[in-house]
């Protein structure tokens, strides 16, 4: 057997090209303003929707 040939920088790259990683969607809480993922809880004031409000959790040391 014969050794494979070395694999170029275009077929690589082309290769991994999904393998880029793509940043969060954040979306601005409607009570604080505060930067938050979609349909979960705000960190900052808790709030999660119109039904449900959770308290934010405090650090206990």
């Amino acid at each position: 057997m014969l050794p494979q040939g070395r694999t170029s920088k275009m077929r690589k790259g082309t290769r991994r090209s999904h393998h880029a990683l793509r940043a969060p969607n954040l979306v601005a809480c409607p009570k604080c303003g505060q930067a938050k993922l979609p349909h979960a809880a705000c960190a900052n004031c808790g709030y999660a929707s119109a039904k449900v409000a959770l308290p934010p959790e405090s650090e206990e040391s």
